[in-house]
């Protein structure tokens, strides 16, 4: 078995849990709301119709785009909570993925229940109320029964919809099976991919299966049946809260942005807490603003970022100190404002900056940005997704007069390959990718410093700021990583090789750092 494959089974019981346990409380919240909502709206035409269209536009979202909405909206509700009520509501992981869900389960429940409801034969309505059954004998023993097959048919459309889309609630911190699909896109590593993509589709048919049983079972009054089906998505219920009750016993909770070397460093500070006997919980693929809101309110306990998304994206200056006064500033605000330790810098930077292929870059003649200017209103800039929206890129953009021609966002993996294949120019590269040099690309220099140092600092949430465990395991990390064993462990994840996985390259890294002398860090 190859490494990437046994890799991904060792996660599987505790992404797994977690999906699974996400999808059976989404699919109840929805039927909870979905059914009593279908009973009142049934025989009144007019809220029928306005149910049904309200429910059908939470359809035009975006899956991605409703999941990422909660975090904001739970974002206020929880400064208005803490201020009026003296708590907080949890903003990252499954609250929001699991709101998000909720209203994308309820249109095909509450449509075929209406639909269920509605079509039950007028003679047979007719003969209950001839027998002088009340309003709640006739849907106890007539309505719902005869509308419940069709209502489970709903009900299997949502449950098959929900469990795929609970693939992308990996951007707001809850683990999923989509945590495969999101670092093996970064990563280039498809097998993750498509381990990711079979394991949710497995479930789907599965969870479909035992519902079709239930759905059968009501359909021929037969109760063996649908009980069976009960009994089993009842078991893989129970199956996956024991799952997640063991994942939830983890003790330190590591964030990583969306790309390859954050997953690296993530894995890197896991292992050094295995190492002191401490248990992890990864949440990966977080974006920038999302992960140190994250920290701040006690979701994280720590990750790493870097001091020039710090100081514009987190603290909002624009001007440009001397690196040294930088981060001197950036740690006292950082204790002052948000309680966050910065516990100390891990030695290398990973700076933003423009990078093209070496040979379009002497074509045209373009070694400084100064020089990319010139040339900009012809070429297209591919960047990575979160750049064009960056201080950073306005600053770079203001300083040199960039106007490209076009701007194409991408996965930053994506962005190298539409460097090679010719859709993009020019990329938003970074100064520690080792994909730069082995690529054959160049990176353009910055003569009037647009854009400021990117030294990755270790970020501690508050409520860890004194813990002593954390600090004694993390310690040897700091001052001990340059940027050349950090280029070497991006590129070991990022070339086509099958034992490229975070988890190794955080291995390569530890064990090339910890052989460096003393005097060398």
């Amino acid at each position: 078995m190859s490494e990437q494959l046994a890799a991904a089974f060792r996660l599987l019981p505790g992404t797994l849990s977690q999906h699974v346990l996400l999808c059976a409380c989404a699919l109840a919240l929805a039927v909870a709301v979905s059914l009593p909502g279908a009973l009142y709206v049934a025989q009144r035409p007019r809220l029928r119709g306005a149910a049904l269209t309200a429910a059908g536009l939470v359809q035009t979202i975006p899956g991605l785009a409703l999941i990422a909405l909660f975090y904001p909206i739970l974002l206020a509700l929880s400064a208005l909570t803490s201020r009026n009520f003296g708590f907080e509501l949890p903003t990252l992981g499954f609250l929001p993925a699991l709101l998000a869900l909720t209203l994308y389960a309820i249109l095909p429940i509450l449509q075929n229940a209406i639909l269920g409801l509605t079509g039950i034969d007028a003679d047979v309505l007719e003969a209950a109320d001839a027998v002088g059954m009340t309003r709640r004998q006739r849907l106890a023993m007539v309505d719902a029964p005869l509308a419940a097959p069709v209502a489970m048919a709903g009900v299997r459309t949502a449950a098959v919809w929900t469990i795929g889309a609970g693939t992308l609630a990996t951007p707001v911190g809850q683990t999923s099976l989509g945590d495969y699909i999101f670092s093996g896109l970064q990563t280039e590593n498809w097998v993750y991919v498509l381990f990711g993509c079979l394991a949710a589709a497995l479930l789907a048919i599965a969870t479909d299966r035992l519902l079709g049983l239930v759905e059968r079972g009501a359909a021929k009054r037969d109760g063996r049946r649908a009980a069976l089906g009960l009994a089993g998505l009842a078991l893989g219920v129970a199956a996956a809260w024991a799952g997640a009750q063991g994942e939830g016993r983890r003790v330190y909770v590591i964030g990583a942005k969306n790309f390859s070397e954050q997953f690296i460093l993530a894995e890197l500070m896991a292992d050094r807490l295995r190492a002191q006997g401490a248990g992890v919980s990864l949440k990966q693929g977080l974006g920038s603003a999302v992960v140190f809101r994250a920290l701040a309110a006690g979701d994280l306990d720590v990750y790493v970022d870097y001091s020039g998304t710090l100081w514009t994206n987190v603290m909002g200056r624009a001007d440009a100190p001397p690196r040294a006064q930088m981060l001197e500033e950036i740690t006292h605000w950082m204790s002052r404002e948000r309680g966050v330790l910065v516990l100390g810098a891990l030695g290398f930077e990973n700076a933003y900056g423009l990078v093209m292929r070496r040979a379009r870059a002497d074509e045209l003649q373009i070694r400084t940005i100064g020089d990319l200017a010139a040339q900009a209103p012809a070429l297209t800039l591919g960047a990575d997704l979160e750049f064009a929206s960056r201080p950073e890129w306005r600053s770079l953009r203001d300083a040199y007069g960039l106007n490209f021609k076009a701007i194409r966002n991408y996965n930053p993996t994506l962005m190298y390959r539409a460097l090679a294949t010719g859709d993009a120019d020019v990329a938003s590269g970074f100064t520690s990718d080792g994909r730069i040099a082995a690529e054959g690309l160049v990176a353009l220099d910055d003569p009037r410093q647009a854009i400021p140092p990117y030294d990755a600092l270790i970020l501690v949430a508050p409520g860890r700021a004194d813990d002593a465990r954390l600090r004694e395991a993390l310690k040897p990390l700091i001052g001990a990583i340059d940027v050349a064993h950090m280029r070497e462990a991006n590129f070991s994840v990022d070339r086509d090789d099958e034992k490229r996985t975070p988890q190794a390259a955080a291995r390569a890294l530890w064990r090339a750092v910890s052989a460096r002398p003393d005097s060398a860090r």
